[in-house]
């Protein structure tokens, strides 16, 4: 009976890792392909006043995946946006994490998103407000951080295409049945959602797009960010800690039947969360992702694992200049605490 239900639990883990990495490469491909084609947008509109910036700053931080905050960074370092605005960035963004939110819990996560969001806004006015007097509040250092900017991609070479596809590399092909493989798993059910709903209809329109970005765009581009970026660092890693943390969540609370004890130690809980959240990873963040989607623990506690954490956004501040991280860092558990304690007494 235990063999049965570890297989059971290991097939479970093994189906939903799946289903969650392909979405997630999915979107990584995507927002890599808009991303090159937007080049230098988000940068100009960061430009300007304080509140512009903390909105900005905060929006680009909510968005899926770790550029966002790799380029707040950029433009930190440059002098461009404030310490306010940066830290408004990194309490925003979930990094990596936000593509496992869309897939794991798709009608809670733009409420997070949203929350998240507006903290950004408010503590990055507040930090602002209090280091006002330290050189602006603006970095002292110059790191050259430019995300792609060597690259210029015509990403639908209409004359190409033809041999493209008659030349048709093996990252290709090797990408391109991959998403037919994962687009007729969704089809007919055996990944996803059983039945035909908003959730299953989003993946398959997403698969379609990232078919097409992997059909048209130029050798070099899918090279270099698609194949080399994307599926060969991401796509084992996002795997890997996806089908870990699903099995050990089984184990704990399936096996050992911990959830009464995790329930009855909160505070415990959010302090290791807000703890784990320092570390610049974002595959520990996870954990406690699937602990909420279970209804484990409450939505302040994730709230709180998700202001301190920022995926690997903070790596290039760490690399140029270890004060600063830290002060961010400290800021932003702060702000967890503070949202995880107010959450626990007041019930949610």
């Amino acid at each position: 009976m235990q063999m049965e239900t570890f297989t059971h639990g290991l097939q479970h883990a093994i189906t939903h890792a799946i289903m969650i990495t392909g979405f997630v490469a999915m979107m990584m491909l995507v927002i890599e392909y808009l991303n090159i084609m937007s080049r230098g947008v988000w940068q100009k509109g960061l430009r300007g006043g304080r509140w512009k910036q903390y909105l900005l700053a905060s929006f680009l931080g909510a968005t899926p995946g770790c550029l966002g905050a790799f380029a707040a960074v950029s433009l930190y370092s440059h002098r461009e946006i404030s310490l306010g605005a940066l830290v408004a960035t990194m309490i925003a963004t979930s990094g990596d994490e936000a593509f496992i939110m869309l897939s794991l819990i798709p009608e809670q996560a733009p409420l997070i998103f949203a929350i998240l969001l507006g903290i950004g806004i408010s503590v990055g006015f507040i930090t602002d407000t209090v280091f006002a007097k330290r050189s602006g509040s603006y970095a002292d250092y110059n790191h050259q951080f430019d995300l792609h900017q060597e690259d210029s991609c015509h990403c639908f070479p209409w004359g190409q295409l033809r041999q493209q596809l008659r030349h048709c590399s093996s990252a290709r092909g090797i990408l391109a049945l991959s998403l037919l493989l994962f687009l007729f798993a969704v089809v007919t059910g055996e990944l996803g959602p059983p039945v035909w709903n908003w959730i299953r209809i989003t993946i398959v329109l997403v698969s379609c797009m990232a078919l097409f970005v992997v059909g048209t765009v130029p050798d070099h581009f899918l090279e270099e960010h698609l194949w080399k970026h994307v599926a060969k660092v991401h796509v084992p890693k996002v795997f890997m800690w996806t089908f870990s943390t699903l099995l050990l969540m089984h184990f704990l609370l399936e096996q050992l039947h911990l959830e009464s004890w995790l329930q009855g130690h909160m505070l415990l809980i959010l302090l290791i969360a807000c703890l784990v959240g320092l570390i610049p990873e974002s595959g520990p963040h996870l954990i406690f992702l699937t602990l909420y989607a279970e209804g484990t623990i409450p939505l302040s506690i994730f709230l709180a694992s998700s202001a301190v954490q920022d995926g690997h956004g903070m790596l290039p501040l760490l690399a140029e200049s270890r004060p600063d991280f830290f002060k961010i860092k400290t800021i932003n558990l702060c702000v967890g605490l503070l949202i995880g304690l107010s959450g626990y007494f007041i019930g949610w």
